[in-house]
């Protein structure tokens, strides 16, 4: 079933919302990368079935770089890619019961990687379905490689056709597809000598391995009957720190300005200042928490040339995860030091539903927000709550276990803002003038 956009060349013909695509340029269609593949011409035949069972066969000049209109309720048509894989570190295996059902899909779907960026592993992947993404030219796609060496990513992801992972990146290579990757970190499986290897052999590949991005293991309170996994600590933050920096000195002279990226908890834990903007490029891999902080403090700094000298008397108790607790603090205060009238006060929470080592903002729900507002000060929390917008689901506005902002609002008796990301929408939501996601 489709919707189509009113005005659009696809509504022009008469194509209609509840109509099925099924055919284009007499193509079949398998899932929605077919029908961007077919569509990408001057001219489009659609073959179209009404609800009422009606076939109707249209046709439609399509001009350069304009789609045609049309949106799919399900992208994919014949269902996701479920993954095989048997990670000792997956997430999902972290995770408590009582959740939306969809939380728990261990998709390791290309067609998401590449319309949504979701990050696969490739080892699930059938040498069709490796040829399909390099005939379609499906680029970027981003791959967990986690390790190169073959015995230590089979062990790792409990999958033997794990070990592939070299040959199936050098195959999209070949086919021009490019790839951003990531390592998750497990203390004593994959650092070290392991990390360095990895690092090498990605960095071969380039351009089409355009970005590493090595982030540290996940590790939530429900791990029960889970093999052991040891978290990344303070001092392996440090040295893991120390051997990237090295590479991309290394790399910069081999005119990889920037190819490997370590996520901002890594200085968080190290207790290190992030590196400056020019260290990360264009950002490649900001959603997988990878120069977050960077953004925000210049965002933030940016920022101060617009703040007014004072306001009406203004209170606000921003929310943030662990994680980022020290830049948000440090944010505040200049804030209260500058604006006459505002005092921002910061309330880090605690992340009770998947355990006290989960220290990111994104996976607060709106119960452990709740009870950390309920018992946070006695003079009350102000004029309004701030809670970051990476808490709040952006296609339904929800917490992670359901709870909206407004049933939160109305549980605490103090409006909540959702606010953007970045240092200058937390800077106008502060201050009152905007920053809402």
């Amino acid at each position: 079933m489709v919707s189509v956009e009113p005005g659009s060349p696809a509504a022009e013909t008469g194509v209609a919302p509840g109509d099925r695509v099924v055919e284009v340029n007499g193509k079949v269609l398998g899932d929605f990368l077919d029908y961007l593949y077919e569509t990408d011409e001057d001219h489009v035949e659609l073959r179209v079935i009404k609800p009422g069972g009606e076939e109707w066969v249209v046709e439609i000049e399509r001009e350069p770089g304009l789609g045609l209109g049309i949106e799919f309720a399900d992208p994919l048509f014949d269902g996701l890619l479920r993954c095989r894989n048997r990670c000792r570190f997956c997430f999902l295996d972290q995770m408590p019961k009582g959740l939306r059902r969809s939380l728990y899909v261990r998709d390791d779907d290309y067609r998401l990687s590449f319309l949504h960026g979701n990050f696969i592993t490739l080892s699930n992947l059938s040498d069709e379905e490796l040829d399909r993404i390099g005939r379609l030219r499906l680029s970027p796609l981003y791959v967990s490689v986690h390790a190169t060496d073959p015995e230590v990513r089979r062990r790792l992801m409990g999958f033997e056709r794990a070990g592939r992972i070299m040959d199936q990146l050098r195959r999209l290579a070949a086919a021009g597809v490019t790839v951003h990757t990531q390592v998750v970190l497990c203390s004593g499986d994959n650092d070290g000598a392991v990390l360095e290897r990895t690092i090498e052999d990605l960095s071969g590949l380039w351009p089409r391995v355009a970005s590493v991005g090595v982030v540290p293991v996940g590790l939530t309170r429900h791990r029960e009957r889970l093999p052991f996994v040891a978290p990344v600590t303070p001092d392996l933050a440090r040295a893991v720190i120390t051997q990237v920096e090295g590479w991309q000195r290394r790399l910069a002279g081999r005119g990889l300005k920037a190819f490997v990226f370590l996520a901002d908890e890594f200085y968080v834990l190290a207790g290190r200042e992030v590196p400056p903007a020019a260290r990360y490029g264009d950002f490649p891999q900001v959603e997988n928490g990878i120069g977050l902080i960077r953004l925000f403090l210049d965002g933030f700094r940016r920022s101060k040339r617009r703040w007014p000298q004072a306001v009406p008397a203004r209170r606000v108790t921003a929310v943030t995860g662990g994680s980022a607790r020290a830049v948000i603090e440090g944010a505040a205060g200049e804030l209260n030091a500058a604006v006459a009238g505002l005092e921002v006060r910061v309330l880090p929470v605690t992340n009770s539903f998947f355990g006290p080592a989960v220290t990111v903002a994104g996976l607060l729900t709106g119960r452990d927000i709740g009870l950390a507002l309920a018992e946070a000060w006695p003079g009350g929390l102000g004029r309004e709550v701030l809670v970051p917008g990476a808490a709040v689901r952006p296609e339904d506005g929800r917490f992670l276990d359901d709870l909206t902002p407004a049933e939160l609002a109305a549980e605490v008796g103090v409006p909540v803002r959702v606010v953007e990301a970045g240092g200058e929408a937390f800077a106008r939501a502060a201050i009152g003038t905007g920053g809402e996601r």
